[in-house]
């Protein structure tokens, strides 16, 4: 009896059978094989290179081209080319391993952008949920940093130029985007159905490949990313946000993110958009984010793209001008002569759609910085600063306001013509003092009056300073004496508190 139920029991699994099961069940993962990572609902493959796998090389086949098969049997087709493209290859091994699996995984995926445009195939829920995790298998993944350049080399190269990192998966990535881009863009692609996979992760996770170093991709990812913005209107407000704090974090965190210029684009094509009246959080997104861009170090690199949004926004609400000319002046740079050439070249551009009552409100700080940069030693901002003469609606704006403007820029237009270095600057004064000579001869030359007054006052309280000191040189000597106390030796003995009062 107790032996009948002792033998119903499950027998318990000798270890011999279990190196057995586990080695069927985990015989298939060799050196060189596909790994698959389900998590977040989304797969991420891989291939490691460290050797040839024939489990990799059997099942790597060639798949017929959508051409060739009936039009019943495409969407079985479209799945297996899809979870066969979801392999990854490594393209960093010199020897240039599993070259026939590459080559068969780029014919797939040209056969998937051919099949995509031709549209001859309705796309599922399942059939979407198989792009989904073939394109972010491809596409998601760790970026390689740039390794942190030296100083100064031996040869004396500017270590601010930098050589371009190329991904060298790129001939399989190129043709991941190209069928992504065709899947958002296709008609055949229901924004309804499609936003359960294209999610605000797989936006998020698609967003982050802008950090890329290679220009191509990060050209690609633009497009793609705008397309997604106009498919997927559920999307715009949360692409928006995560916008913005890739802004906050490049401004003040990292100072590093390549694609800043990419995202720039693509917001001046969103800020186009915006409905009359702006509402507050566009306009809260332009103090707190468009204006603190003009920060960081590395302006020059998306300067064009952030002058053309903020332009955008001037434009939408001539109101806005008075705004942007005080955060320009509020992150003047002091010290970097090629950023302050940027930030004026930015100010002309504003200043020419500034309507009179705003160029009203802050005029008197921006001709103040204007003047300093006119007495500027690098000829370029000084040279620049001059240029604004020659446009006719800032000229035509200084007219109107020329009581309270040329008294302001006066010194330091005579400061040039005396003291400047460079002769093209000093040639740029002389017409700009020509100018505002016919623009109001009275008011010149009165303001050319009250700077010689200020100039002799000047001088007289440096002389009277110069005469002052010595002053006090004289009775601090004729004060010096050397007495003994006590075997001690005092030496320039302090003035009574009276007697510099008396001097002074």
């Amino acid at each position: 009896m107790i032996k009948q139920i002792l033998g119903r029991l499950p027998r318990k699994q000798s270890k011999s059978d279990h190196q057995n099961n586990s080695s069927d069940v985990g015989g298939g993962t060799s050196s060189n094989s596909v790994l698959y990572n389900y998590g977040n609902k989304l797969p991420v493959a891989s291939v490691l290179s460290n050797g040839s796998s024939k489990s990799l090389n059997n099942n790597y086949e060639p798949l017929p081209f959508f051409r060739d098969v009936p039009s019943s049997d495409r969407e079985n087709l479209l799945i297996k080319k899809l979870s066969l493209c979801s392999a990854v290859f490594d393209f960093s091994d010199p020897y240039n391993k599993n070259a026939r699996e590459k080559e068969i995984k780029r014919q797939n995926l040209l056969d998937l952008v051919d099949f995509i445009i031709s549209g001859s195939c309705r796309l599922n829920e399942t059939t979407m949920e198989e792009i989904a995790k073939m394109v972010s298998a491809n596409l998601f993944r760790t970026l390689a940093t740039r390794p942190t350049p030296a100083p100064l080399s031996i040869e004396g190269l500017d270590p601010e130029e930098e050589v371009t990192a190329l991904e060298p998966a790129w001939s399989h990535l190129q043709l991941v985007y190209d069928f992504l881009l065709r899947f958002v863009a296709s008609p055949e692609t229901d924004a309804k159905v499609a936003k359960r996979y294209i999610d605000h992760s797989f936006v998020l996770r698609l967003m982050d490949l802008f950090d890329s170093e290679d220009p191509r991709e990060r050209e690609c990812l633009k497009t793609i990313l705008h397309r997604i913005y106009g498919k997927f209107m559920v999307h715009r407000p949360f692409i928006r946000k995560a916008i913005n704090n890739i802004f906050y974090r490049f401004i003040f965190e990292t100072e590093k993110f390549n694609g800043i210029a990419e995202l720039l684009e693509i917001l001046g094509s969103i800020i186009s958009g915006f409905a009359l009246p702006l509402k507050e959080e566009h306009k809260l997104f332009l103090v707190r984010t468009m204006i603190p861009l003009h920060k960081p170090k590395c302006l020059s690199s998306y300067h064009q793209q952030l002058s053309h949004c903020i332009i955008q926004f001037v434009e939408k609400d001539f109101k806005l001008a008075d705004t942007v000319i005080r955060g320009l002046l509020k992150y003047w740079p002091i010290t970097n002569s090629q950023k302050e050439v940027l930030f004026l070249v930015e100010l002309e551009q504003v200043l020419e759609i500034t309507q009179a009552a705003e160029f009203q409100r802050c005029m008197v700080p921006l001709f103040r910085q204007i003047g300093r940069c006119l007495n500027s030693s690098h000829f370029q901002v000084a040279e620049r600063a001059l240029f604004l003469w020659n446009n006719d609606q800032i000229l035509s704006l200084m007219a109107q306001h020329r009581y309270a403007i040329l008294p302001l820029i006066f010194p330091s237009l005579e400061k040039n013509i005396r003291n400047h270095w460079n002769q093209l600057v000093h040639n740029l004064t002389w017409n700009v003092r020509k100018m505002l000579i016919d623009m109001d001869q009275d008011l010149f030359e009165d303001c050319q009056r009250r700077f010689h007054e200020e100039e002799t006052k000047a001088i007289r309280i440096q002389e009277q300073r110069e005469m002052t000191w010595q002053r006090l040189e004289a009775v601090a000597a004729s004060k010096a004496e050397t007495e003994v106390v006590g075997g001690m030796s005092l030496l320039f003995r302090p003035l009574p508190f009276q007697v510099y009062c008396n001097i002074l």
